[in-house]
């Protein structure tokens, strides 16, 4: 079988459990609505705010899953690879602005608090954590393939510790009457959903800024192609990285003029391939490499390192 093929079989097991988990979670959500207006609630209103935005997240995920399957054209050369890079950032910003409203809000409760049931918020809050471990299961599987499906996990994962939250101020509240638990609990879910977002986000706009890929170091690929017999020196060295498995890497590389006439030249070239494909953390699949004779130096412009 080939790659290609297995990547069609990722993308469809990805688009598979987007799907599942999806529907899951809008159920989910519409359950916790329903929780917050019998209970008053800020904990779960504000656990059900961040469900819909991982549903919101979910749909954009599956969508995007769908659009970087299609294949590449003459104007998309790519095709919608980035697809997964561009969702991703989204769904973490919206985390993080509802992260930001809550952490507020749960400030303000905890200086008024107002009387929660405890018993029906305990049961919403267990509905909810259910709910989050059956699309926790369905994602786990898939949640390493791509920076998309990792968004959609983490969304669902915190989900399940507000849910978690949900249940703990209940409890305290039962038992103890303190009403400021549900703030308290509100403030956890925000404080969980920040530094994994932020973390995403980094990610995600690394990758839309054209890093270098995390994980390679352009000065050690530098070194190694410059240590490779007839190689006197390497300008316009560039990495980054389309989407998740899909780094690229140009560069011009300056060889022994002798190398284009003895027909050395396409064995530089395997060497060179084969040096990024295969010495570095980051395997690189995808370089270019323009080889140049060293009489050639006096005709570059606008030289970069």
């Amino acid at each position: 079988m080939s790659g290609h093929e297995h990547a069609a079989d990722g993308t469809s097991s990805s688009q598979g459990r987007l799907a599942v988990a999806l529907g899951v979670t809008v159920l989910v959500f519409v359950l916790q609505l329903v929780g917050a207006g019998l209970t008053g609630s800020l904990a779960l209103l504000f656990d059900g705010a961040h469900v819909f935005t991982d549903a919101t997240g979910l749909a954009m995920a599956l969508l995007a899953a769908r659009l970087a399957a299609r294949p590449a054209t003459d104007k998309r050369t790519w095709g919608f690879s980035r697809a997964e890079v561009l969702a991703a950032t989204a769904q973490a910003a919206v985390l993080l602005a509802v992260g930001l409203v809550v952490l507020v809000q749960g400030v303000q409760r905890l200086l008024t608090p107002a009387p929660i049931p405890a018993t029906e918020l305990a049961f919403f809050g267990v509905v909810g954590l259910a709910g989050n471990i059956a699309a926790l299961a369905v994602l786990a599987g898939g949640r390493h393939r791509n920076l998309n499906m990792r968004a959609a996990f983490l969304e669902v994962l915190n989900d399940a510790l507000g849910s978690v939250g949900v249940i703990a101020a209940a409890v305290v509240i039962g038992l103890t009457g303190w009403l400021q638990a549900d703030a308290v609990a509100a403030l956890l879910i925000g404080a969980l959903i920040l530094p994994r977002t932020l973390r995403l986000l980094l990610e995600t706009l690394r990758v839309l800024l054209e890093s270098t890929p995390a994980g390679l170091d352009l000065g050690s690929v530098r070194t190694h192609i410059l240590q490779l017999p007839h190689v006197l020196g390497v300008h316009d060295l560039h990495a980054t990285q389309i989407a998740t498995g899909l780094p690229v890497l140009t560069a011009h590389v300056v060889v022994e003029d002798a190398c284009f006439s003895d027909g050395h030249a396409p064995q530089m070239l395997d060497q060179l391939q084969k040096c990024v494909a295969g010495h570095f953390p980051v395997s690189i699949e995808h370089s270019t490499f323009q080889l140049e004779p060293a009489s050639h130096t006096i005709h570059e412009h606008n030289i970069h390192a």
